[in-house]
């Protein structure tokens, strides 16, 4: 476990869930005694949602980064070596590569649950411009640890630069210096062949920056290409919304109408119940009166047997 490997976790991690794995990371240093780590690691900063998205472009479409970074320096070239119509060539590249780069943000962050809006992209595609304009945003944004969305100003630098540099690069070794078997011969200055030097260096530079334009080239129409698949997914899976979307308004007008109807059916059931209350508590007053009358005449009869009884015993 070391902050470099730490670091490249975290900044893979949902900003809302960023806190929670640093702390955890933190335990974990601690655990093994480092706490060197854990300080370190409890320094890191959270990272805004439009540098997580751009820390997730790098891991997923490195080249494709490396190949913005390439033609900022091909654009800066260009502007002292190339003609017209091939700046602007350049400049039509540079505007694709932006707006396929910036939906493959999107589209990765959609994957990762979150929905990236439009001033997020903005930011998003900011951090890019900044990265194609400025070597050091370029370096920045492909280390890959971006806490911050950049943005570039156009004065010769681009603002919001992470200060921190986690692994810095290793440096290059030197190169021991060839021993020579023949002893150093002092010479004066060639003109022929410094200029024969200048020219060679010229046309290696010009040769590099044509090898630079069509390898950004490729990387741009490759850039487009994808952008072009993923806006004909979009169209497909559109229409499938589309379709789906008419079944589900059919099905719901059939279970409307038909809850229409039966709401009908339960007002007249509700209607019929509530008349045959009325009707059962009409005829049970009836009845209760019924039995009254009964049990009157019952005992009127009884009266009267009674009556012819005495009658019949007094003779």
């Amino acid at each position: 476990m070391d902050l470099d490997e730490t670091a490249g976790e975290l900044y893979q991690v949902p900003p809302e869930e960023f806190v929670a794995v640093r702390a955890a990371r933190q335990d974990e240093a601690k655990a093994v005694g480092d706490r060197a780590l854990a300080k370190a690691i409890g320094a890191l900063p959270k990272p805004s949602t439009a540098a997580w998205v751009c820390n997730l472009l790098v891991r997923a479409h490195r080249a494709e980064i490396d190949g913005l970074v390439e033609l900022g320096d091909l654009l800066r070239d260009a502007q002292q070596n190339l003609a017209g119509d091939e700046l602007k060539a350049l400049n039509r590249q540079r505007a694709q590569l932006l707006t396929a780069l910036t939906r493959q943000a999107g589209a990765l962050a959609r994957v990762r649950g979150h929905v990236v809006s439009t001033t997020i992209a903005g930011q998003v595609e900011e951090t890019l411009r900044a990265a194609m304009s400025d070597p050091e945003a370029g370096e920045a944004l492909l280390g890959g640890r971006l806490t911050s969305a950049m943005s570039y100003s156009g004065l010769g630098g681009a603002t919001g630069r992470p200060e921190l540099r986690l692994v810095p690069p290793a440096e290059p070794a030197a190169r021991p210096a060839r021993a020579s078997s023949q002893p150093a011969v002092r010479k004066g200055p060639d003109p022929e062949a410094a200029a024969d030097r200048r020219r060679r260096e010229q046309e290696e530079r010009r040769r590099a920056a044509e090898e630079r334009r069509r390898r950004e080239l490729s990387t741009a129409q490759q850039a487009a290409e994808e952008a072009r698949v993923v806006a004909e997914e979009a169209q497909v899976a559109l229409a499938e919304h589309r379709r789906a979307t008419e079944q589900l308004a059919t099905r719901r007008a059939e279970l409307q109408a038909r809850a229409e109807a039966l709401a009908g059916q339960l007002a007249e059931a509700e209607r019929e119940a509530g008349a045959a209350v009325a009707a059962l508590k009409r005829e049970e007053r009836r009845r209760t009166a019924a039995e009254r009358e009964a049990a009157d005449a019952a005992a009127a009869h009884d009266a009267a047997v009674a009556r012819v009884a005495e009658l019949a015993a007094g003779d």
